[in-house]
């Protein structure tokens, strides 16, 4: 770095975990910690100073999906490492989101995401900058390794580095040898810590009061830095790195059901699942919110209904007006099997056998008062902390942060049933004479 203290233009400073991370020359390290601690900004400007010190640098700012990569680590790029545009000491290529950033003696620095990577990860790197690291999968990170072997030698050493925040237990990066953690702290970040005194700023009030108000896992990961999993967590064979999935991984789907949970003050939350041929269920489209009445939730199940031709909503059993109102414009809605533990069982039996699927950003309508209160608002959101009121009996869940796994539960539960079943699906499809008057037959059957 350009002095013992790592410091540039007097404007940023390294502390702790991430001065240590920003030093090390390794083949592989992350930068570890709670939320708010300094993580990102410290990596990124570890990048700015190689792109300054090194001729010909080939850098790439990487996350798991391009999308995100410019909706959120790039702006910290931009506004908090290369500040005002008419002082930057970089060229941007590609308008308002770069493709990368040429620097004067020759260095660049590339923007991508793993699900748009052909391009950039084709080619040798001297680093590859991974945010959010907990998000990539073991296959995703050991991709990212091939393409910092040493064989770009613009700088002295080469290296695939992140930053993360803390994960389950069993996630791929504490279990790695190969590579390195550095773990920061909040009393690292400057703006929330004085450095000199140690005293809590006016920022760092606010923001630890936030981190505080969290709960359960939430809470130990993003205010602690620990890693957690849930004490009695009831789907244990739930992993992000296997459940979690790109769109372009799906196989062709032959039919489409719905599970719906009502709510207002805790949130609604509508998923549609693809089946294929092989007991698979995938989450193809997904909406969770508050504070939305039945005609908003109507109006989104028609939305979905056409672009998917579903073959029923399994609805939650507790608002058959709303149920009525569905039937009413057109919708193949009906109260579904509340069966609790025989449909946590059917979940957890497909979670085992992989046979259960998210789609990534399959998300609908994010609703942004969940967001900003760093709640879970998506159906992957809730799998780590919906857990048994007793751990022991496991009988009871709580009722908490399971809205999304409710209509799961739901759908799942239909598909499982004789109605839903492949069998009784294809039955139907093979039937000709349509009847002559409509019904509802997910209904009549059913029920």
């Amino acid at each position: 770095m350009a002095t013992s203290e790592l410091t540039v233009n007097r404007s940023f400073i390294f502390y702790g975990g991430a001065r240590e991370f920003a030093r090390y020359h390794g083949p592989e390290a992350i930068c570890h910690g709670p939320a708010e601690t300094g993580k990102t900004i410290s990596a990124l400007w570890k990048l700015h100073l190689c792109a300054l010190k090194y001729s010909g640098a080939s850098i790439v700012i990487m996350r798991k999906t391009q999308a995100s990569a410019y909706s959120t680590v790039l702006q910290t790029f931009m506004n908090k490492v290369l500040g005002p545009r008419d002082g930057w000491p970089c060229e941007p290529y590609g308008g308002e989101k770069p493709e990368w950033f040429n620097y004067p003696q020759g260095a660049r620095i590339w923007m991508s995401g793993m699900d748009k990577s052909s391009k950039v990860l084709s080619a040798e790197h001297d680093i590859v900058y991974v945010n959010q690291a907990e998000e990539l999968d073991l296959d995703e990170w050991e991709t990212c390794t091939t393409r910092t072997t040493g064989r770009a030698g613009n700088m002295p050493y080469s290296q695939t580095i992140g930053d993360a925040n803390p994960s389950y237990p069993l996630h791929w990066m504490y279990h790695r040898p190969s590579l390195r953690i550095f773990y920061s702290e909040h009393k690292d970040n400057p703006a929330l810590f004085d450095p000199a005194s140690g005293e809590i700023t006016e920022q760092g009030t606010r923001t630890m009061a936030v981190l505080r108000a969290l709960t359960g896992t939430r809470r130990t990961r993003l205010l602690e830095g620990k890693p957690a999993q849930a004490e009695g967590v009831i789907y244990e064979e739930w992993n992000e790195a296997t459940h979690l999935i790109y769109a372009d991984a799906l196989p062709p789907l032959a039919r489409y059901v719905a599970g719906q949970d009502w709510g207002y003050t805790h949130p609604g939350a509508l998923g549609v699942w693809g089946l294929d041929g092989d007991g698979g269920a995938y989450l193809v489209a997904q909406i969770m919110h508050t504070r939305q009445t039945v005609d908003w939730w109507t109006a989104r199940a028609l939305e979905l209904h056409q672009e998917f031709g579903l073959e029923a909503i399994a609805c939650g059993p507790d608002q058959p007006a709303y149920i009525e109102q569905y039937k009413q414009a057109g919708l193949p809605a009906a109260a579904a099997d509340n069966a609790v533990l025989p449909g946590i069982n059917a979940v957890q039996q497909r979670l085992k056998a992989k046979r259960l699927f998210v789609v990534r950003d399959s998300l609908r309508y994010p609703d942004q008062e969940l967001i900003a209160a760093r709640k879970p608002h998506k159906l992957e959101d809730e799998f780590p902390g919906y857990v048994w009121s007793d751990s022991k009996t496991k009988e009871i869940p709580v009722k908490e942060f399971d809205d999304g796994l409710d209509a799961l539960r739901y759908a799942i539960m239909y598909v499982d049933s004789a109605h839903g079943g492949w069998q009784a699906w294809a039955s139907r499809q093979a039937a000709q004479a349509p009847a002559e008057e409509p019904v509802n037959e997910f209904e009549e059957a059913w029920q």
